[in-house]
């Protein structure tokens, strides 16, 4: 990484116009020329390791049909910015002058979405080119909204009483859009017009330092939109970048304003943030930074439990292995589910809503039930689980159940059922150091490796003894 920081900074500091201007060759639209107190950095192809390998296909088809129609059309964020650090990106977006209306002119597999940023997706099969055109700022678009009747009318930009962003369809030029992007490592243009990479927010010289940095004021940004913050802790785990100071500190105090966001687009960001390959990282940052009660205020709640400090440490572990786990079959490349983690970062609140149901008379199995609904409706009010991982979450807490039950119609019938491994990885991890939870998974583990027949004397020989009014399992491991 360090010889590709080398050859960023082999480039000419603050270019003059010309040297951006020569970027349109291609089209009459110019971008405009930085203002006196930019630094604006230009690097030339020889200088960066930006390359068309290493940019989708159909990325490429659109920057180019872009230009060839008129317009100004730029690589722009995670990808150049991904290419920078020798990483592979998943997603490639561009960036461009032409209005959503233009966009889908030019490009017949085109749809446009959204209010809140309007947005032109290009479809290429499974693969998505987003487009975006480029954004102005909107200062004082607020109070104009407020006391200017035809603003109200006509007005593109719209923030509600928290400062936050309910519409931003505010078009600009080159550089404005780039000082209304997140962070300086996403604010990074690559044209295809001379393959220049393209930098007015210091956002090369803070990938070199390994820094994250909100453009503009951090609390006005979080403001405009909290998600943000979770971008913040996301890139930086995932790119292993520090959080400079000025963007750090508003996070604990501003992240009450996530529950501002509709639970629909928090499921996404949680899905982004754990299951990335970066979960244990990201999850003990979200709850250091104290973020976490904001996403999951029942786990966070059982986590910092003074009553029981042991069985607080115990859940910290389970929801460690987990997210341990989750990292290594990512790697790897095995698929992972969501409703798995989240059964496990749920599964205090559920144990301690059980116990207390149980209290009040229900029997075990309708005080779970009943318990596993109240857990996920509180859960969906902040992230919102989609029917069908919520209802996967359920069967793998029922069958927690289950699996203590070894008789041979119950043992036979559990090992088809078709969430029996999540159910069964679920119990490992539970297992921990308790040694009679060890003792049980043990004994499936073990069980699974059996042939035919050996299975059947093993479950011939399963006896169950009652003492004290309960039942009392024997595990039998050898045929």
């Amino acid at each position: 990484m360090a010889s590709l920081f080398k050859s960023f900074f082999k480039r000419k500091k603050g270019a003059k116009a010309s040297d951006v201007n020569k970027l349109s060759s291609k089209t009459s639209k110019v971008p405009e020329i930085a203002k006196p107190d930019f630094e604006t950095t230009v690097l030339k192809r020889d200088a960066h390791n930006v390359s068309r390998k290493d940019i989708s296909k159909n990325a490429i088809k659109v920057l180019y049909k872009l230009n060839d129609a008129g317009y100004q059309s730029y690589l722009v964020g995670g990808g150049v910015r991904d290419i920078l650090l020798g990483l592979k990106p998943k997603d490639f977006d561009v960036a461009t002058d032409a209005t959503p209306e233009q966009i889908k002119s030019v490009f017949r597999n085109c749809r446009l979405i959204g209010r809140r940023f309007r947005l032109a997706h290009i479809l290429f099969g499974r693969e998505v080119i987003e487009v975006a055109t480029f954004r102005a700022g909107h200062e004082g678009s607020q109070s104009e909204l407020q006391n200017n009747k035809q603003t109200r009318k006509t007005a593109k930009a719209l923030t509600d009483d928290d400062g936050m962003l309910v519409r931003d369809n505010v078009y600009g030029t080159l550089i404005e859009d780039a000082f209304r992007r997140d962070f300086t490592v996403n604010a990074l243009y690559y044209t295809v017009q001379d393959f220049t990479v393209i930098d007015y927010t210091k956002g090369l010289k803070d990938l070199k330092a390994k820094t994250l940095r909100l453009i503009g004021d951090p609390v006005e940004r979080y403001k405009e939109d909290p998600v943000r913050i979770l971008r913040a802790i996301r890139l930086s785990c995932k790119l292993n970048l520090s959080i400079e100071k000025k963007t750090l500190e508003p996070i604990r105090e501003l992240s009450v304003l996530l529950e501002n966001i509709s639970n629909a687009r928090l499921w996404e960001e949680c899905n982004k943030m754990l299951l990335s390959g970066h979960a244990e990282k990201t999850w003990n940052a979200l709850y250091k930074e104290g973020v976490s009660n904001s996403l999951f205020s029942q786990t966070t709640h059982c986590l910092k439990s003074h009553d029981s400090k042991t069985k607080s440490k115990s859940f910290n572990l389970f929801i460690q292995s987990a997210l341990i786990n989750t990292d290594k079959r990512i790697a790897i490349k095995k698929s992972v589910n969501p409703a798995f983690l989240f059964s496990v970062i749920l599964w205090a609140p559920l144990e301690e809503c059980v116990a207390k149901l149980i209290e009040k008379g229900l029997s075990p199995y309708d005080a779970n039930q009943k318990a596993a609904d109240q857990v996920l409706n509180i859960q969906r009010d902040r992230v919102g689980i989609p029917k069908r991982f919520s209802s996967m979450i359920k069967e793998i807490w029922t069958l927690q159940y289950r699996l203590t039950i070894l008789k041979r119609k119950s043992v036979l019938h559990l090992l088809e059922h078709p969430r029996f491994r999540a159910a069964y990885d679920f119990l490992c991890l539970r297992a921990g150091e308790n040694k009679e939870l060890k003792e049980l998974s043990n004994w499936w583990t073990e069980f699974q490796e059996l042939n035919s027949q050996e299975k059947d004397n093993i479950l011939s020989k399963v006896s169950v003894q009652n003492k004290n009014g309960r039942k009392k399992r024997k595990f039998k491991t050898k045929a």
